[in-house]
């Protein structure tokens, strides 16, 4: 049985023309802290065993050779071998990089995705303030709207008639076989019954009947008419069916007055026996299941499903479309009074900007090891030498100023020792 070691892979090469700026930085600074050490050097050297005063610029410009090689080996080590030597503790980056990236990743963990830091972060951001004010602005809010209707639309148009077809037989018609229908159907009318809500589709129902009556007289007359005995006189016919037709608009019209109409009842205890069924009576229960089972057998159910969609599709998607439509218009309607909320309710603002921080740091809790491992995993992958290379790019220039400083500090520091031997002396 062989392993395979995933070998380091190349850095992804970064933006030539910032990596062209940093490279000329770099090499700039380099040349200013080299430029430094030869001047201390050709100091030192024309004030080699001179006395007075310059005694004085012979030790500064001493000390700051001394600096300015530290510094550099100092800066140079964490790069590379100085000179090419394996000096030890040197090259750092390269041969440490592995330790360094789990370093960082523990670094950032402990000091950056901690509870405090996110809430704090995420309450001087005011997010639903920010959001209301952008939102505000009636240009933002076209902008939201566009992008919504046009990611709902492509979405829409993805599902396909055969994607119905597969959810409706393999995910809901199973599901509705499984689960008995009689108490979710008993529970939800009992449910109704309580709240009254079945009498606002009743008012609804004998409201649209009445007029329907009353406005299609022909129609109920001939209606009754063709079931009328062959043998009645025509004329006989016509005054029973007007007169049926008039008792049943005031027998309407009545129920529809009087809530509490004995046929209103009637529906009522009709309505309360068959709930009590549907729970408790095993016969109505099994006819129940039963109608159910034919109707999921009927092949009318897929048909209708996919009918119903493609309707739904259409109307949804020409709504989209259309810069008027309704759908787009609601949305900006909804969207305009949102902003007007958060401007208004700074209670509404806490609560946001609270259930942000809430998912920011159960993000974290929940995912903030994985964020950070990418740290890790990222640099265990590069190549040592060319990671020192990038890094350096990034950092060196800044990095050279620790030289320059050790020149200029160890001048100053060779200046005071010298002073001091002088007075002791």
């Amino acid at each position: 049985m062989t392993t395979t070691t995933a070998t380091p892979s190349s850095l992804a090469a970064g933006d030539p023309a910032a990596d062209a700026v940093r490279r000329s930085g770099l090499r700039r600074m380099r040349t200013v802290a080299v430029s430094l050490l030869l001047f201390a050097a050709a100091v030192y050297v024309v004030t080699l065993d001179q006395d007075g005063f310059l005694g004085f610029v012979n030790a500064g410009a001493e000390a700051s050779m001394v600096g300015a090689i530290a510094d550099w080996f100092a800066v140079t080590a964490l790069f590379k071998h100085p000179l090419g030597l394996p000096i030890p503790h040197t090259a750092l980056i390269p041969r440490r990089k592995d330790e360094l990236g789990k370093g960082l990743e523990e670094f950032v963990g402990e000091n950056f995705l901690q509870e405090g830091i996110i809430r704090e972060r995420i309450a001087s951001a005011r997010i639903a303030e920010r959001v209301g004010v952008w939102l505000g602005d009636p240009d933002n809010a076209q902008k939201v709207v566009r992008e919504v209707a046009d990611v709902a639309t492509i979405a829409l148009s993805k599902v396909r008639d055969e994607h119905i077809e597969s959810l409706v037989h393999e995910a809901l018609v199973p599901r509705f076989r499984e689960e008995p229908i009689s108490p979710l159907l008993g529970g939800l009318l009992s449910e109704m019954l309580t709240d009254d809500l079945h009498h606002g589709l009743v008012d609804l129902a004998l409201e649209e009947l009445h007029g329907w009556l009353r406005d299609n007289p022909d129609t109920v007359q001939e209606v009754l008419g063709e079931r009328a005995p062959w043998w009645a006189p025509p004329r006989l016919n016509e005054r029973v069916t007007a007169r049926v037709h008039l008792e049943m608009v005031r027998w309407v019209g009545d129920i529809r007055a009087d809530p509490r109409h004995h046929a209103r009842q009637a529906l009522d205890s009709m309505l309360q026996q068959l709930a009590g069924d549907l729970l408790d009576n095993p016969s109505t229960q099994q006819r129940t299941e039963r109608l159910k089972e034919r109707l999921l057998d009927h092949p009318s159910v897929l048909a209708s499903s996919i009918s119903l969609w493609d309707a739904l599709r259409r109307a949804l998607t020409g709504s989209l479309k259309d810069p008027e439509g309704a759908v787009r218009r609601r949305m900006l309607h909804e969207l305009s009074a949102f902003a007007e909320r958060l401007a208004a309710d700074a209670e509404l603002r806490a609560r946001i900007d609270s259930t942000a921080g809430d998912v920011a740091v159960f993000a974290v809790s929940r995912y903030g090891e994985e964020v950070t491992a990418v740290i890790t995993h990222t640099i265990e992958r590069w190549d040592g030498k060319e990671a020192a290379d990038r890094i350096e790019l990034h950092v060196g220039r800044d990095l050279q100023f620790i030289r320059i400083n050790g020149t200029i500090v160890g001048g100053l520091v060779g200046v005071l020792i010298h002073t001091v031997a002088v007075l002791v002396g």
